[in-house]
């Protein structure tokens, strides 16, 4: 038989955190075959990201491996000098981390990120450099990958971003390829761009993927094999499709129940319409036309472009004339792939990027005109959820003092009524209440998210501005949070403005849609109208690549 790539047995990982020891991941076994991808999945805390780092020896300075072996080509490095571990991250074992922001040097093009991969490793320097790094670009779907290598992280989509850590690391075509999460960031079509060429790689150069998602039709596709982790062990692992038909552990049951799809949205929906016949359909004018919370008009972002060269554009149109109204206690949707145009409007409303031209009215107030104290007290009734949790959330501040920012900076509640309404919300979003004096570095990606979330919803506002804000969750927490936010808004009439390329959790909680490309909105409709019916091509082509259609 061929040997494993990659063979991890009884791998058993603590930390420290302060005097206690904690058992992360308990008695780990697997194996990946070259040319072999193998899926870990489960929900966020459940160790597939530590097992991953520990398979990379990149644990933080309060972690170690207590027991177990990890072989790499029949090579154990389980307890390798760093310096050789230097030699093998990057050429051996490559790495698509999950945090595309936090891994991307703010100070460097991307350009120069990418090539210093190459470089290091000594496959290539100078002009040949540059070349291999716009074919790197190309390959992830970037485009104008001449002009975007000179750019920096700051100037990339989160998307765009996840795609330039693609690109760092197939730079080497290493033998073993980690991908932590990396598509949970991108639009499906790109998506499918991403996952084929990884595909690629694996039947050209015998690649072993470590694939780690808490998407179960992405896993149920892509992966030869399946790992379900739950509380630091595997509990389950088979062949996908024996994992997907025949589950026999009773979590694993659980994901595959609770994991979104068309058609379990289509009956989650029709069940929704009769408990609740007295609504107003979301299709009709009426309604809509005299309860619009906010009404966009025209709305236009142009930004100028640095280091044009002659004959080339100056400026570039990110928005264009985009109209739309959001009615109150009702959900508009956002798609379309990355750099269409869905945050940047999303930003103009919050108030958070210039307008060029249109507007945009909140409750009639039209922000480009408004006081300052104006945009204050409207701010109080607006709240945002942003794609990348760790960016917006403060490194030097607890839990306890995110969620509750903005209770203090509104003067809402005393000291001892801001610490019950955190845990409160705590509980909302399913962290327990011990997290509360935790720092972001200490959280996985969905927990930092959810901490996200709660933050959000401190001051119960009218509106909340929703930019990708399940992605980074598993299907379980990712379930909870979605009917959390349905109950919040049946509750208090909350409005969203939902940004997505989850287009099966978009048919579940949209009561309208708009498909956004290069700035212009091509298509809108209720979800039943634009899934079932789609009528321009973008929308067709965007269904067409939702990942694992009919097996979940």
């Amino acid at each position: 038989m061929t040997r494993p790539v990659l063979q991890i047995s009884g791998l058993t990982v603590a930390f420290q955190i302060g005097r206690q020891t904690v058992e992360a991941v308990s008695q780990v076994d697997l194996e990946i075959a070259p040319g072999q991808t193998v899926a870990l999945v489960g929900e966020s805390g459940s160790g597939k990201t530590t097992t991953a780092s520990t398979v990379n020896r990149l644990l933080p300075e309060n972690g170690r491996i207590t027991a177990g072996r990890i072989l790499i080509d029949g090579r154990d490095i389980a307890h390798l000098p760093e310096s050789e571990m230097i030699q093998l991250r990057g050429a051996g074992i490559g790495l698509v981390p999950q945090d595309p922001m936090s891994n991307l040097n703010p100070l460097m093009r991307i350009g120069q990120q990418i090539g210093e991969a190459l470089e290091v490793h000594g496959l290539s320097h100078g002009s040949e450099t540059d070349r291999k790094v716009i074919e790197l670009l190309e390959m992830v779907g970037i485009p104008e990958p001449v002009r975007r290598a000179r750019q920096y992280p700051h100037e990339f989509s989160g998307g765009m971003r996840q795609r330039a850590l693609i690109a760092m690391g197939l730079a080497c075509r290493p033998r073993l390829l980690i991908a932590d999460e990396p598509t949970s960031a991108l639009d499906v079509t790109v998506q499918r761009r991403i996952l084929d060429q990884l595909g690629q790689l694996t039947a050209e150069l015998g690649t072993a993927v470590l694939l780690i998602t808490h998407d179960l039709p992405l896993a149920a596709e892509r992966a030869d094999r399946i790992v379900v982790m739950h509380q630091g062990r595997v509990v389950e692992q088979g062949p996908s499709q024996d994992i997907l038909r025949r589950p026999q552990h009773e979590y694993t049951k659980q994901l595959l129940q609770a994991a979104p799809s068309l058609s379990s949205q289509r009956r989650r929906r029709s069940v929704e319409s009769t408990e609740r016949p007295t609504d107003p359909q979301p299709t009709d004018p009426a309604p809509a036309a005299a309860t619009a919370l906010v009404e966009v008009e025209g709305l236009t972002k142009v930004y100028p472009l640095r280091l044009a060269q002659p004959g080339q554009p100056t400026s570039f149109t990110a928005v264009d004339a985009v109209s739309f109204t959001i009615p109150a206690g009702r959900t508009v949707s956002l798609v379309g792939e990355s750099g269409s145009g869905k945050s940047t409007t999303a930003n103009m409303i919050l108030g958070l990027e210039e307008i060029s031209a249109g507007a945009v009215r909140f409750a009639g107030l039209d922000l480009a005109s408004a006081k300052p104290a104006q945009l204050f007290a409207m701010r109080r009734r607006v709240q945002p959820v942003f794609q990348d949790p760790f960016a917006s959330l403060d490194p030097r501040r607890s839990v306890a003092q995110s969620i509750a920012e903005p209770l203090r900076v509104h003067r809402v509640l005393d000291s001892a009524g801001r610490r019950r309404r955190v845990s409160e919300l705590l509980d909302d979003v399913a962290l327990p209440a011990s997290f509360a004096d935790r720092l972001p570095h200490e959280l996985s990606g969905g927990q930092r998210q959810r901490v996200a979330i709660a933050r959000a919803l401190a001051l119960e506002p009218d509106l909340v501005v929703l930019d990708e804000a399940v992605s980074a969750l598993d299907v379980l927490v990712q379930a909870q949070i979605l009917e959390l936010l349905a109950d919040l808004q049946s509750r208090l009439s909350l409005s969203y403005l939902f940004i997505s390329h989850d287009l099966a959790v978009v048919r579940l909680v949209s009561d309208l849609v708009h498909v956004m490309r290069q700035g212009q909105i091509v298509e809108s409709g209720s979800p039943d109208d634009l899934f079932d019916s789609p009528q321009h091509p973008y929308t067709q082509e965007l269904l067409a690549a939702i990942p694992g259609a009919g097996l979940i």
